[in-house]
């Protein structure tokens, strides 16, 4: 029966009012996020955005095969690397599209501001297809929620403000859009679903490693799924559809290659893969077969048991990959601090605190388990989904800070279903007018014998004013202080560019603290186009990309050795790293260094990391217990007092201090809060400019014929070199060439 007039325009206009919902909730999601183009400027935030930058503008000035055989000459000197085969393109290539779009529509935007803006952008599509998700669990008004929360959660935020160009400003995007379809695919049955969650799981595998997390989240929904009895031939079409069509479409990007059957992380998906298929075949043979000789075909049907001990042999001999250590670090949170110091490092890669999970997530961390009782008290199969991927998110977001980005989501989804059903039973939204389609429902159901001799137990009313306001008003007061706390997280944590701090005085009043610019400026107009600057990894992609030069080592970290030996050179007295700095053709030295100031970031506090990541490539030379004072914790004792890290960061900073605030003054460091060391004097490195805060300090290297001085004692240990990665100046060009790998 068609709905009658007025009721189609009570139906148009609840669609109008949804879509108007969802674009103020899209201009909700991008408003936040460009709290630091207004404060600041329109930039590029952190470090590995500075290389995506750069890429792109490679990928928009001279076309898509020069990106993707650029060789980057002024990375890794003198090694180079090979771009190509070695990122994940989809980022770029998103962005080209957009930059060559609005072109051919006479919008000459530049490509910065594409890059900026280009995460706030996708966040507003990211609301929309949390959206499509949740409504696919519950209903529009859950959705609408949803896409709300996301819009302004801080877990989200972090990784979406504008200038936050990294490869999750447009995955999360493409996450909840595969996660949709697959949800899509499995209740209608439907190939083209499947074909639409391939396509965008192929996306997702172009633009961010954080891909694996589909590649074993949608067969482990489906292996669940089989395990609780419920395999249907929907389940068949839309896995088989996803896994053959996504895994073919993403062994064509490059970096990905083989992998989808040759490494172990993607080895459940195969392995449900070829058990959907065993399964479906089953079900043929049992639809033809005796009961008895279809328990005959089961029972040798677990031979197949034995696939589990093919694949632990395969590994062991080396045809498929083993876990890596970045898997391995998952499961066990000291792993990489024992074996892999370089991840151990990263602060994103370190285990989440409570306050950081409430700083993100707010109230809607402890709805979660209500949003979750809700999927079991219906438990249809995409509310199993739901489950599997708020466990498997908080376990992981758990073990490593940055993976909160993952686990924000499904928060949100189980939050927003949690908060829509309390809102439907206190509102009592639609008690007292059903549509037709319900009415039709309940007298089909009337008229079947057995569905009628069942007592119906009755929905949840709530009659008394007073209990609604009691709870609603509350629940308002919640959703009220969210936004607010959204808003002001976002201002204070996130909002502020990297490369360019601010702090404020006691009145109030912001001070801006542009010490990196001004010393990538300096480098930029003060050195020589080819000149190769030594710094600790975590400085290498701006270097590369607002200074212009040659880096020795980046942010890539995919040679640990060759960051071992920068840890090396930093850790060692200087005239034993004189000769290692010469053999790797260095002219400058970088360093970070927060004694004036109090900026608690610099390099003495990763003094650490260095000695330990050194100490793996020569534990013969470099060893940690050196360092240590008695009490086991890093001190200015000899080893270190001697270090050219320690020499660079105090060099002339007594004289500083004194200068500024009289003689008779204690010099202190105002992040150790300790006396700092006076009268330390450089032979072989000359000062060559530190910035207006002291923030960041720039040291020559001497030449030979400048140095003047008898050099046996440093020559002494080139023997010593030659045990390393660079055993003779074999550099014949200040630069490798810059050619093109085809």
């Amino acid at each position: 029966m068609p709905p009658l007039p007025s009721q189609q325009t009570a139906l148009t206009i609840t669609s109008l009012l949804r879509l108007v919902a969802l674009g103020l909730i899209s201009g909700a999601a991008i408003a936040p996020r460009l709290f630091s183009v207004v404060e600041f400027e329109s930039i590029i935030h952190e470090f590995d955005p500075w290389f995506n930058y750069r890429a792109t503008r490679i990928l928009t000035s001279k076309g898509f095969h020069e990106f993707w055989n650029w060789f980057d000459a002024n990375a890794w000197y003198p090694l180079g690397r090979v771009v190509g085969g070695t990122v994940y393109p989809g980022l770029m290539a998103t962005s080209g599209i957009i930059y060559a779009v609005l072109h051919a529509m006479n919008l000459p935007v530049d490509i910065r501001n594409i890059c900026v803006l280009l995460a706030p952008g996708f966040s507003a599509l990211t609301a929309w297809a949390t959206y499509m998700f949740t409504k696919e669990m519950k209903d529009e008004s859950a959705g609408l929620l949803a896409a709300a929360f996301i819009a302004v959660a801080p877990g989200y935020i972090s990784r979406s403000v504008a200038g936050s160009y990294d490869n999750e400003a447009i995955a999360i995007t493409l996450l909840m859009i595969t996660f949709y379809s697959w949800i899509k695919a499995l209740k209608l049955g439907s190939a083209l679903f499947g074909t639409v969650a391939a396509m965008f799981y192929f996306y997702m595998v172009a633009a961010w490693g954080g891909y694996v997390f589909i590649t074993n989240m949608i067969p482990l929904h489906a292996l669940a799924l089989m395990l609780m009895g419920r395999y249907t031939g929907r389940l068949y079409v839309a896995y088989s559809t996803w896994y053959a069509i996504g895994t073919l479409a993403s062994m064509q990007v490059p970096f990905v290659g083989f992998q989808p059957v040759s490494t172990s992380d993607h080895m459940a998906a195969l392995g449900v893969f070829g058990l959907v298929q065993i399964v479906a075949l089953t079900q043929v043979v049992k639809s033809h077969v005796s009961s008895t000789q279809f328990q005959g075909l089961l029972s040798a049907g677990l031979i197949l048991a034995l696939g589990v001990i093919a694949f632990a042999g395969m590994t062991y001999r080396g045809m498929i990959a083993p876990w890596t250590g970045r898997f391995y670090s998952l499961w066990d949170t000291s792993y990489a601090a024992k074996h892999i110091p370089i991840i151990a490092s990263v602060s994103e890669h370190q285990p989440t605190a409570w306050p950081s999970l409430f700083r993100d997530l707010q109230f809607l961390l402890f709805l979660l388990p209500a949003g979750l009782a809700l999927c079991f008290y219906h438990l249809r199969d995409e509310h199993v989904f739901v489950v599997l991927y708020a466990v498997a998110a908080s376990y992981f977001a758990g073990v490593m800070n940055r993976l909160v980005l993952t686990l924000t989501p499904v928060v949100c989804v189980a939050t927003a279903m949690a908060v829509s059903e309390m809102l439907d039973v206190y509102l009592d939204v639609g008690s007292e007018e059903r549509t037709e389609k319900e009415k039709e429902k309940e007298i089909a159901e009337a008229e079947d014998a057995d569905a009628a001799s069942k007592p119906k137990r009755p929905g949840p009313h709530i009659h008394s004013l007073d209990t609604r306001l009691a709870v609603i008003l509350p629940l308002c007061s919640l959703l009220a202080f969210f936004i607010l706390h959204s808003t002001w997280v976002t201002d204070v944590s996130y909002s502020s560019p990297s490369v360019v701090l601010a702090t404020y005085n006691r009145d109030g009043t912001r001070n801006i603290v542009d010490d990196f610019r001004e010393a990538y400026a300096w480098l930029r107009q003060n050195t020589a186009e080819d000149a190769v600057v030594l710094s600790w990894w975590d400085y290498g992609y701006q270097i590369a990309g607002m200074a212009q030069r040659t880096t020795i080592v980046d942010n890539n970290t995919w040679n640990n050795t060759h960051i071992a030996t920068v840890g090396k050179i930093m850790s060692s007295p200087e005239s034993i790293a004189y000769p290692l700095l010469r053999n790797l053709d260095v002219d400058y030295i970088l360093i970070l260094f927060g004694g004036v100031i109090g900026f608690s970031g610099d390099d003495i506090n990763k003094f650490m990391w260095m000695v330990r990541i050194a100490e793996g490539v020569w534990p013969d030379e470099i060893q940690e217990a050196r360092f240590l004072d008695a009490q086991g914790e890093y001190g200015a004792i000899e080893a270190m007092r001697e270090s050219l890290l320690f020499k660079m960061s105090y060099y002339r900073f007594a004289d500083r201090i004194r200068f500024n605030q009289g003689r008779s003054r204690v010099v202190m460091d105002r992040v150790r809060n300790q006396p700092a060391p006076i009268g330390v004097s450089l032979d072989y490195l000359e000062e060559a400019f530190s910035t207006e805060n002291w923030m960041v300090r720039i040291y020559k290297v001497k030449r030979e014929d400048v140095l003047g001085r008898d050099l046996k004692s440093a020559n002494a240990f080139v023997s010593g070199v030659k045990r390393g990665p660079y055993p003779e100046r074999v550099l014949t060009r200040r630069r490798p060439l810059d050619i093109h790998v085809v």
